[in-house]
């Protein structure tokens, strides 16, 4: 029996990131690509590259230790632990902050190893969760880095993707352009799906210029999994070996395995239908995050070790041995990129 394999496109992922840096450069904005969704995959932060992406960031130091042969830039995408700022200095160019502690820390690390590390200064807009204060301390923040050794004040940013009110994205840029005047500052950024909509058509350009994105490049998805118009999502699509196919009674199978059953499904008496078991279950990921790409194919649950499914509709005729394929969720992704119970596959087509 074959382990269950993610198979992905990077010549899709190309393509996607072509056409966001494209879409970016016009507006006078610079992406940078997250690759904390794909583990720090290096070939597809090399896609992300080849597309047109000159700085890769990621949440995990780990993960940007996978990219060091990599020509890029790298981001840490929050603020390091006071514990691994000698990583932080060896393996990222550029991180994201908010504590003073770990700022003069850094500073030290910098200092010690000879090197200039860049800080982004993150900015709290309305008093959110994520990372951030607010203006005040912000501006206490970038005066402390401009007088610490060793480390190079390049701008502010934001976590746009928590904020659903767009007036409110909108005036982002607005709050940011005093202080990027005075600083010179290169980079005045945001995050996420939402930072898109700052590039939207309006009276006037953004004054955005720095863009961090990882699923719209990677899957051509924004927030909640919604497809971008114009760009292809079928770059992942999880592979699985068909290991049974029987004539099961409706009856029997919902029953007997109604624990492990969508509970969405209404269990009336269909008959005698088809059943496959594909050999991928819970331990790999959350089956209510795969969709067959045959769309035929009814999904009924799922054992720690068996996908079950309905393919008496199906739209070709199934045995044992033959692979199925499905596509994911952003989360279903993320689970699969973790699994080493998962193989992972790269090809390239257009």
């Amino acid at each position: 029996m074959q382990q269950p394999c993610l198979s992905i496109n990077l010549g899709v992922i190309e393509e996607n990131t072509r056409k966001l840096v494209r879409l970016c450069n016009n507006k006078g904005v610079i992406p940078v690509g997250i690759s904390r969704l794909v583990e720090g995959s290096e070939p597809i932060a090399r896609a992300m590259m080849i597309g047109g992406i000159t700085t890769i960031g990621d949440t995990q130091v780990r993960n940007l230790m996978k990219l060091k042969d990599l020509p890029i830039r790298k981001m840490l995408l929050r603020r390091p632990l006071l514990s691994e700022v000698d990583d932080v200095v060896h393996h990222a160019d550029i991180s994201l902050h908010s504590n003073r502690e770990v700022l003069m820390a850094l500073s030290q690390a910098a200092v010690k190893a000879n090197k200039r590390h860049e800080v982004i200064i993150m900015h709290d807009l309305d008093g959110g969760e994520e990372e951030g204060f607010d203006s005040s301390h912000t501006e206490t923040l970038a005066e402390l880095v401009l007088s610490l050794p060793g480390l190079t004040f390049v701008g502010i940013g934001s976590h746009l993707a928590c904020y659903g009110d767009v007036e409110t994205q909108f005036s982002i840029d607005e709050d940011y352009d005093e202080w990027a005047s005075y600083h010179k500052l290169e980079a005045i950024s945001g995050t996420g799906i939402a930072g898109i909509v700052l590039m939207m058509p309006r009276k006037d350009e953004p004054r955005l210029n720095q863009l961090r994105l990882g699923r719209s490049l990677i899957m051509g998805i924004g927030l909640n999994d919604t497809a971008i118009p114009g760009m292809p999502q079928a770059a992942m699509k999880l592979k699985a070996e068909v290991v049974e196919v029987k004539e099961k009674s409706s009856i029997f199978v919902y029953s007997i395995n109604a624990e492990h059953c969508n509970d969405d499904l209404h269990f009336n008496n269909r008959g005698v239908r088809l059943r496959a078991l594909c050999a991928i279950g819970k331990q790999h990921i959350d089956v209510s995050q795969l969709t067959p790409v045959d769309d035929g194919i009814m999904v009924i649950g799922a054992t720690k070790n068996a996908l079950i499914l309905d393919i008496t509709d199906a739209n070709r005729r199934y045995q044992e041995g033959d692979t199925m394929s499905f596509y994911l969720s952003y989360s279903g992704v993320l689970q699969c990129m973790a699994s080493e119970e998962v193989a992972k596959q790269y090809y390239f087509s257009s």
